[in-house]
């Protein structure tokens, strides 16, 4: 492949860099205040930023495969690797250009399996920003790491499925703007292992579907993409609703979960850059014993070793997306699976060595640096965890010819 961005991809890059500086950047600060104080008054901050991105054309850049009426600027994935990476410099940034999880992978799923109807009810509103939306595939119950668990029931009963379950940490679907849950269940238990299950469209005011509770992730409750446990008894929708055929539940999911992975794991990139900055900051800024903090080889090393982790990851994530954008989403599996692991420890080993660093203040709020690391832990767990994807590693692991081992001994 070739490591340098094409003329649109550095295009992109130099507007999204000069919006994010001269517009969202200077915003945070009152972002977070709002965020604390008023979480309605932080949606305004970022609803205004949005007609601002809109109007530039910085809008949809991350859903390749839209129709041409559809409003979006169809990057390919490699070309919106370096954007993802400055808007992962804030956790709210994603939001302004409509780039944020889980719309965006639900948008990818609905480009590709929805039908014009569930395109018209479902797509367009996400696209234009109007409405929020959720993934519920996780369920407390169950090991969810296995997604052949999964056990919500969805059973047609005439002209409707009729929905039973739980789920959580569906994210964002506690948010006031939150309007549809993608819903992956059992809708014939007793088919072949990979043919149960199917993914359908819930909307969030059908009768029978309960919020239960926004989930604090060690101890912190995000306002604006909360995670959520959602309890569905007896809820009717229409067979319409189905998304894609029935009992492809997993390529649909595969298909939403593949990209998912992928702008998780550029938006990483970008905070992990910010952690590296700091360190070098905060340690020189600081004296102990006579001299700069910086001074001090491990100090250094710490540094030196984050930034090391960091570019290697970077390749490997640009490698992931051309392989997408070059041979498609299967052919990508690999990649994806060595991302999902090698970024979530770079980021937390990044983010450890930054609260190190940061010491006492590491641990509070007033850094970024405390929600970094929590959000590192937690990302070897999202999207599948680290053992899960270690095992499809190994499993697509291709030997070498019979016997041939035998030359390199002794």
């Amino acid at each position: 492949m070739n490591f340098e961005f094409d003329e649109r991809a550095r295009e992109m890059r130099d507007r999204v860099e000069t919006f994010f500086r001269t517009e969202i950047l200077p915003l945070n600060p009152a972002y977070r205040r709002a965020l604390k104080a008023d979480p309605a008054e932080a949606r305004a901050i970022v609803r205004t930023l949005q007609d601002k991105a809109r109007n530039l054309g910085l809008w949809n850049l991350a859903v390749p495969g839209l129709d041409e009426d559809a409003p979006g600027v169809r990057l390919t994935n490699l070309q919106f690797a370096p954007l993802a990476e400055i808007m992962g410099r804030l956790h709210w940034a994603s939001e302004v250009f409509n780039c944020h999880a889980p719309d965006v992978p639900n948008m990818e799923v609905l480009a590709k399996y929805g039908t014009p109807e569930q395109k018209r009810r479902w797509l367009a509103p996400l696209l234009n920003a109007e409405i929020r939306s959720c993934f519920g595939m996780t369920e407390p119950d169950v090991a969810s790491s296995d997604a052949n668990n999964i056990a919500t029931r969805i059973e047609r009963v005439g002209d409707e499925f009729v929905i039973n379950g739980r789920k959580w940490f569906a994210t964002a679907a506690a948010n006031p703007d939150c309007r549809l849950c993608v819903l992956v269940g059992v809708t014939d238990p007793d088919a072949p292992r990979g043919r149960r299950h199917s993914v359908v469209l819930v909307p969030m005011d059908s009768p029978g579907l309960e919020i239960v509770r926004k989930i604090p992730v060690f101890h912190h409750v995000d306002e604006t993409s909360p995670h959520t446990e959602l309890r569905l008894e007896n809820v009717r929708i229409p067979v319409s609703n189905l998304l894609g055929k029935q009992g492809e539940g997993f390529a649909v999911g595969q298909a939403r979960l593949g990209p998912a992975r992928i702008h998780h794991c550029m938006r990483a990139i970008g905070t992990c850059e910010v952690l590296i900055q700091l360190m070098y900051e905060r340690a020189g800024a600081r004296k102990t014993f006579g001299r700069a903090v910086i001074e001090n080889a491990n100090v250094r090393d710490m540094i030196a070793s984050s930034r090391l982790e960091l570019e290697q990851c970077r390749l490997m994530i640009h490698r992931a997306a051309w392989t997408i954008d070059t041979h498609g989403d299967h052919a990508a599996r690999r990649d994806i699976a060595l991302i999902k692991v090698a970024v979530a420890r770079a980021y937390q080993a990044i983010a450890d060595r930054a609260l190190q660093i940061f010491g006492a203040m590491g641990v509070t709020d007033d850094t970024p640096v405390a929600a970094a690391f929590t959000q590192a832990r937690a990302f070897r767990i999202y999207d599948g965890p680290d053992e899960v994807h270690l095992r499809g590693i190994f499993g697509m692991e291709k030997p070498g010819a019979a016997g041939e081992s035998r030359f390199y001994l002794s």
